[in-house]
């Protein structure tokens, strides 16, 4: 997920540097929503990692 996010950050830096305004201000925004994504599904899975690494076998 951080590739996607790195492809639209990209994407929008490229958009901005040739003017397209619109282009890059959406880009940026779908990046900034897969990052975080990407950033709450790690959370996630390490806490369940961490607790169910503590149950007895």
């Amino acid at each position: 997920m951080l590739g996607w996010a790195l492809t639209f950050l990209v994407i929008a830096l490229i958009a901005a540097v040739l003017g397209f305004g619109g282009i890059a201000g959406t880009a940026i925004e779908i990046a900034k929503i897969i990052f975080f994504v990407a950033i709450i599904l790690f959370v996630v899975s390490a806490v369940f990692g961490m607790l169910r690494g503590r149950r007895a076998p």
